[in-house]
């Protein structure tokens, strides 16, 4: 290892992506692969919304220029959206309540650089997760507190969540991580989840990771008001269909905010990726209007998936769903897993091994099928 670079760097894993969907040969994920592994949405953006996109491109965007370092227009477009989705009226949430970043993983770490460097703070996780979390916080030499979830229905231990809080002082935990619904195991927060983060002191932060908000239609963000230690996560990736675009948003108390557009790179949202979003918001009730079939089908892969007799499901309020083997001893449980991943991946289908289970995301209805089908050929052969 070069003698300059930090010497615990060696033992963190960055996050990877499409793990083990290309090869030296073909590096990028072949695009006759059926890629439900991801979250992403399966459909493009429409033809139509791609050629005004092209137009802006053309004709508005200067190319030697930097884009708008402020992104006024986007962070008004989006504290409108917010206030809509939230049946808020009048001013509830303004720009000044906006962050944007370069996906929401640039905003989780400036979440972690404006409240945990220089060793006055750690997080808790509750696992398993979105990995981001704890690999971005490793990356800053930041402590990560971790704590499991209950079985049945992947609710977080409060018990023990609160107790790692109160036995973590040196560093304190400064934020806690939650996500509505959670990935990968697509739950909802439940009622007692909600009231433990409402107990939670002002001088922690609780990051709420929304990413899946349009695909769960349940949201805190309402609360938000009256929580100024509440910051809440969303993305373009998903629902809106620009996850190669990467537009991620912060909705927060002014205060944050201020402190997130300090550490915030200057241009670091890129004028064409600025240009989609405020497209997509402009023409959102037509991008959100797949939104039920992609929930029918996510239904129907469900009820699918659920005839498989050696998988066990959990409920999904989101555009993925988790599953892991029935009747299968812990220690061979991830070997299984991998099995199968393979042996999809062989026949065209790309899924998730991930927290300990499968991460199967919403396809279209051929993809759904090929999913199912290709499952089948995985648990056989395992035998």
């Amino acid at each position: 290892m070069l003698s300059f670079i930090r010497s615990d760097l060696a033992q963190l894993s960055a996050y990877t992506p499409h793990p083990g969907s290309a090869t030296d040969e073909t590096p990028v994920v072949p695009r006759d692969r059926d890629r439900v592994d991801t979250n992403e949405s399966p459909y493009d953006l429409p033809a139509v919304l791609k050629e005004k996109l092209a137009w802006i491109y053309q004709q508005q965007i200067e190319t030697n220029r930097y884009p708008d370092g402020s992104q006024a227009q986007l962070k008004q477009a989006i504290a409108e959206y917010v206030c809509e989705g939230a049946n808020l009226e009048g001013q509830a949430f303004s720009a000044a309540h906006i962050s944007l970043g370069n996906g929401s993983d640039e905003l989780i770490r400036s979440l972690l650089i404006a409240t945990c460097l220089k060793g006055e703070g750690s997080i808790l996780v509750a696992n398993p997760t979105f990995s981001m979390y704890a690999i971005l916080a490793h990356t800053l030499g930041i402590p990560v507190v971790e704590v499991g979830r209950q079985e049945a229905n992947f609710e977080i231990d409060i018990a023990a969540a609160t107790e790692a809080i109160a036995a973590t002082q040196n560093p304190p935990v400064r934020v806690v991580f939650v996500v509505h619904p959670n990935s990968p195991t697509a739950n909802p927060l439940t009622e007692a989840e909600l009231d433990w983060i409402r107990s939670l002191p002002p001088d922690i932060l609780v990051a709420i990771d929304e990413a899946y908000f349009e695909f769960s239609q349940t949201s805190v963000v309402d609360l938000l008001p009256q929580h100024p230690n509440w910051v809440i996560l969303r993305t373009f990736s998903k629902a809106f269909r620009l996850a190669a675009l990467r537009v991620g948003y912060a909705i927060a108390h002014p205060e944050l905010i201020a402190a997130l557009e300090k550490i915030r790179l200057p241009y670091n949202l890129p004028a064409f990726s600025q240009a989609a979003a405020t497209l997509a918001m402009s023409h959102r009730q037509e991008l959100l209007a797949i939104i039920p079939q992609i929930l029918a089908s996510r239904d129907d892969l469900f009820a699918a998936i659920g005839q498989l007799p050696e998988l066990q499901l959990w409920p999904s309020a989101a555009n993925f769903i988790y599953l892991r083997l029935k009747n299968t001893p812990p220690e061979l449980m991830n070997g299984a897993l991998a099995r199968i991943v393979g042996h999809m991946k062989a026949e065209g289908t790309l899924i998730r091994h991930t927290g300990g289970g499968l991460r199967v995301s919403v396809g279209t209805p051929e993809e759904n099928k090929r999913t199912v089908q290709r499952l089948k050929g995985a648990i056989a052969s395992l035998a």
